[in-house]
């Protein structure tokens, strides 16, 4: 049987809505930022997190302060929870930009035959190898150490801690164990302790002496300076020759636990007491 006009130009039923089609309202822009669910890229992150990650404060603290209105992006102010935002973009806490890396601090005993730094045109094996699994994040070494040199290498990607631990002025402590070709005498340890003129100006160490229950050709040192190669160069200017270095404390971190070759990441307490260093 044939249909009538009417009959074919009928809209089918929405079973959903009881045979009426629902009606399509426009969102209205709102007044706290465009909304996180036109943001749907894979790379978004919730704004608590971003926060949480930049060291401000716990996720659970940013929620109070993205809805008190502290916090912008990209110069608007957000108070959207559950808002996200991709790591691009221009955050600011308090009129402050916020790095959106989760701050991150590994610890490596560092073995021979690596260079200090992140890629070398030679070829030749850098400490990057040696911590490429402990992040995501891009991390920097803290300082340097020779090819030659062993012992305690710090990693993060907190610049603001990197350059308080590498400036003069802070005089961060290093201990050095210092194996030589022959005896030290102990005229030549009282030198060390009066101070030594270099070719690049005078030197002055905290403390020097017999590594305890060694031979006299192992010394212990206790430097501040962050010049370099300057613990080699103090030795070879008394006309020694340095068999083995090996850095054991640096920052108030020690070895313990710690075997040639591998890597840990700091504790809190130890983040907490690099931060307190003046």
């Amino acid at each position: 049987m044939a249909k009538s006009d009417n009959e074919r130009n009928r809209k089918p039923k929405d079973r959903r809505t009881g045979g009426h089609q629902p009606k399509r309202f426009s969102r209205k822009p709102s007044t706290s930022g465009p909304s996180s669910h036109q943001r749907k890229d894979s790379d978004l992150i919730r704004l608590n997190r971003y926060i949480a990650n930049a060291g401000i404060c716990s996720r659970r603290e940013a929620d109070t302060f993205i809805a008190a209105g502290n916090v912008t992006v990209n110069g608007q102010v957000i108070t959207e929870m559950g808002y996200k935002v991709r790591k691009t973009d221009d955050v600011r806490f308090d009129g402050r930009k916020l790095n959106p890396e989760k701050k991150e601090y590994v610890l490596l005993n560092k073995p021979k035959n690596f260079i200090t730094t992140t890629s070398d045109e030679k070829g030749r094996r850098t400490v990057m190898e040696l911590v490429s699994s402990a992040s995501n994040n891009r991390l920097y070494p803290v300082g340097r150490l020779d090819r030659n040199t062993t012992g305690l290498l710090l990693f993060t990607n907190d610049g603001d801690l990197a350059k308080k631990l590498t400036h003069p002025k802070h005089g961060v402590r290093k201990i050095y164990h210092v194996h030589l070709d022959k005896n030290v005498t102990i005229g030549d340890l009282r030198k060390i302790r009066e101070g030594l003129e270099l070719n690049d100006g005078p030197v002055t160490v905290d403390a020097v002496d017999y590594v305890q229950g060694a031979t006299k050709k192992e010394v212990g040192i206790e430097i501040h300076s962050g010049r370099n190669r300057i613990v080699r160069r103090i030795f070879e200017h008394l006309e020694y020759e340095v068999v083995r270095l090996d850095r054991v404390v640096f920052a108030g971190l020690t070895k313990k636990d710690l075997p040639r070759g591998h890597w840990r990441f700091l504790t809190e307490q130890e983040i907490i007491n690099l931060g307190m260093i003046q």
